[in-house]
């Protein structure tokens, strides 16, 4: 579990072809110096087990089905990478509550400065909406971010400078994919409610007293 509050960004050093996937070797100074064998890291979101770590860089493996449902598949050497190790017991939640479980990849459509802060647009896959709402949370590369308005297929963030400077959002430009995680309390919401199947309609609300 994480909060979607990023530590530090690493460069992705290193990208090796396995016969199940890819390992891929990340420098992170300051992650490294906490990290042990087993550890769980977001790397952009995707949470990522440490398999060997030396000096300022850590090892992890992503497998086949990460590849096919998150951008790890085209991260090349050079690349920043969001980081977070997993929230501990106790420790403050200042972002929401992250699974590091990669829901759906969009894209990045647009960026605007606005004053002090940016602007960024990204596409929504339909499937994922329905977990989506003004005002609420989701995380873009394992950012924890807040959902300034909502279109049809598209949503967009208020990014403040701190976030730019210390994130990846600096480099982020119109067309590159990002990782996206809806609100896990709005899939449970939702499974409870019975909507998966059925949808979210008038006669439902009026048998459930609205």
């Amino acid at each position: 579990m994480f909060t979607g509050l990023i530590e530090e960004t690493g460069t992705i050093t290193g990208v090796r072809p396995t016969a199940t996937g890819r390992d891929l070797t990340v420098r992170a100074p300051g992650i490294v110096q906490g990290a042990a064998i087993g550890d769980s890291v977001a790397v952009n979101g995707i949470c990522l087990t440490v398999v060997t770590w030396t000096g300022d860089s850590f090892t992890c493996h992503a497998g086949s089905e990460t590849l096919a449902r998150t951008t790890a598949g085209g991260w090349q050497p050079g690349q920043r990478a969001n980081l977070e190790q997993a929230l501990q017991v106790g420790a403050r939640l200042g972002g929401h509550f992250v699974q590091g479980h990669v829901d759906g990849v969009g894209q990045c459509l647009a960026r605007r400065q606005v004053g002090e802060t940016w602007e960024f647009t990204f596409s929504l896959l339909s499937a994922l909406a329905v977990y989506v709402v003004e005002k609420g949370s989701i995380t873009v590369d394992g950012i924890s971010l807040t959902v300034a308005a909502l279109t049809a297929g598209s949503f967009s963030v208020a990014i403040i400078p701190h976030t730019i400077a210390h994130t990846t959002l600096g480099d982020l430009q119109p067309g590159r994919p990002v990782n996206l995680e809806v609100d896990i309390l709005a899939k449970y919401v939702r499974r409870s409610l019975g909507l998966e199947s059925q949808g979210l309609t008038a006669d439902y609300l009026r048998e459930q007293g609205f």
